[in-house]
């Protein structure tokens, strides 16, 4: 069964000038994607810069998030790593501080072959009892899921989906069709929440729902209930600001948009740095033309 349908937000980790985790605002924003509608909040994804954060940081993130949350709506903390050992401490003490559910990336730069990557997941899968969704992309990590792998790593019992980010339909397609009704396909790409949704997926972890949770949760409900036109101008309407959140590397645009949808001032840590002012404009003009601004 299906953690949840709709949108789940791949929140975003608002930090101060020094680049300390500016907890007010993390919770602030917790509380608003309850309130607008959002269906769960992924912490400590990629869009939370997961990769910057020390362990206690990342576990204390996961934690406020579930917090301020209090169960409305599930909380699935990111607790990949490409070191399997580093994976199973990360998931076991997100689930320790309340997680509902895990997203667990591939791991990256080494390389693991088949027959590791599935020796990687069930390791990682056997140290935790609650749910795990796989997450595969390609373009980041240089590991895809194929629909093989995903095949067998369907097979140990908490693995209940998987967020594909390849961006290949066919391989959205049989992955979809290896899998049975109660292992959940989600969108991890915007621009392919449909296509996706019709091969019987069950929604999407969001990027654009950093700042439009409600116009994209509601795109998924409209689709799933049959109203698919409606579904389709949604996301046909949210295609330019989408380019325009992913016109520099993933989370640089989509912070300064939180930013400039809420007044915040933006900070990253390096590696990651300030948006370019170029970026600035378009996301300006492309989040008034959605109504955002």
């Amino acid at each position: 069964m299906a953690i949840f349908e709709g949108a789940g937000i791949a929140l975003i980790t608002p930090m101060h000038a020094d680049g300390t985790v500016d907890f007010a605002k993390l919770k602030e924003l917790a509380e608003w994607h309850v309130q607008e509608g959002a269906d769960a909040i992924i912490a400590c994804g990629t869009t939370g810069e997961a990769s910057t954060l020390d362990d206690k940081e990342h576990i204390a993130v996961i934690e406020a998030v579930v917090q301020q949350v209090n169960g409305r709506i599930p909380v699935i903390g990111g607790t990949g790593s490409n070191n399997t050992q580093h994976g199973i401490e990360l998931s076991q003490a997100a689930q320790k501080v309340g997680a509902d559910a895990l997203l667990v990336v591939t791991p990256y730069y080494n390389k693991a072959t088949k027959k590791s990557i599935i020796k990687h997941y069930q390791a990682i899968c056997a140290s935790v009892t609650i749910p795990v969704i796989l997450y595969s992309v390609a373009s980041r990590t240089g590991m895809n899921l194929t629909p093989e792998i995903v095949g067998e790593l369907k097979k140990i019992p908490n693995v209940v989906g998987i967020k594909e980010a390849s961006g290949d339909i066919s391989q959205i397609v049989e992955i979809a069709r290896l899998v049975d009704e109660d292992f959940a396909l989600y969108s991890g790409n915007d621009d392919q929440v449909l296509p996706l949704l019709s091969v019987g997926g069950s929604g999407v972890i969001s990027t654009i729902g950093n700042i439009a949770p409600k116009q994209t949760s509601q795109m998924v409900h409209d689709y799933l209930a049959g109203n698919h036109q409606a579904a389709l101008a949604t996301q046909l309407a949210q295609k330019p600001l989408i380019d325009a959140i992913f016109c520099e590397v993933n989370p640089v645009p989509i912070k300064a948009a939180v930013g400039l949808l809420k007044g915040y001032e933006t900070h990253y840590r390096l590696p990651l740095d300030q948006a370019e002012a170029t970026t600035i404009t378009r996301l300006t003009n492309e989040m008034k033309n959605y109504g955002l601004l």
